[in-house]
């Protein structure tokens, strides 16, 4: 390991693309627990930290003699914080909810979806402006852009929000 304290390029792609991998997993690893899956984020917080070990060391050996290598770590940091969050992006753990707010009749709408398995709600609301139907679409996060399309198809005038949300009792959706 002694390789490991020199100034070689070696030594900074370790510390460039180690560091880039090692804040993906902890973005994985963050998601993964909030999400609800305890073991596969435990089993990715154990490569993640032998990771943070070897980098981190690698740089604190010498970084005062070769300031380099702390730019090149906090470079991969945060080269490392966009990869992990757009690879959890693509993804797509958990559920979410998609709310659709509008005055228009909401049938055809209902037909779509549901033709497209997705389990919606419609309870009649009440706006600034008169009655408006809600609907409400609980579904999982890699559906949302497919649903969006399919809302966009069908009603021109809504609003639709999106939440995420954690199931404690019953529904459609089964993990």
């Amino acid at each position: 390991m002694e390789f490991l304290s020199g100034n070689s390029v070696w030594v900074y792609l370790f510390i460039f693309f180690g560091k880039i991998i090692e804040v993906t997993f902890a973005t994985l690893r963050i998601v993964l627990i909030n999400r609800g899956e305890r073991t596969k984020g435990s089993f990715v917080a154990l490569i993640e930290v032998l990771l943070w070990l070897f980098i981190t060391g690698t740089v604190l050996v010498g970084f005062q003699q070769y300031p380099l290598k702390a730019i090149v770590f906090s470079v991969a940091f945060a080269i490392g914080n966009w990869l992990g969050s757009w690879i959890e992006s693509k993804i797509a753990l958990g559920l979410s909810e998609i709310k659709v707010i509008t005055s228009e009749d909401p049938t055809c709408l209902l037909k779509t979806l549901r033709e497209h398995d997705l389990a919606v709600t419609v309870l009649l609301a009440e706006g600034k402006d008169g009655h408006r139907f809600m609907l409400e679409i609980f579904l999982k996060r890699a559906r949302i852009n497919e649903t969006i399309k399919l809302i966009n198809g069908c009603i021109d005038h809504c609003m639709i929000t999106l939440s995420d949300v954690k199931v404690l009792k019953g529904g459609y959706i089964r993990k």
